[in-house]
């Protein structure tokens, strides 16, 4: 599922991923930032992105190289899109029926 409302919606948001010592804390870089596995040059729904700042970004995206293993870093991505989607349901973007 892509959704412009959902990924406008990053702008200005704190980030939720909040790698330690990677994050910047700057609301002015959030972004949606999607979980992996979505394929070869294919992103997984809007629904399994987090509001993401650039820093925690790159090193999700493998941008940057950090010194974190992969199952935590894939953790606090996960943890972000649960936190993402609480905001989500807050602001109305989705719903559970």
């Amino acid at each position: 599922m892509k959704s412009k409302k959902i990924r406008e919606a990053a702008r200005g948001q704190e980030c939720q991923v909040r790698l330690m010592g990677v994050c910047n804390f700057n609301p002015e870089t959030t972004v949606l930032a999607h979980l992996g596995g979505g394929g070869m040059g294919m992103k997984k729904s809007d629904l399994h992105g987090a509001f993401c700042c650039s820093d925690c970004h790159d090193v999700i995206d493998g941008r940057v190289n950090y010194f974190i293993d992969r199952d935590t870093l894939e953790l606090a991505h996960r943890q972000g899109v649960e936190r993402t989607q609480d905001i989500l349901m807050r602001m109305e973007l989705i719903k559970i029926a």
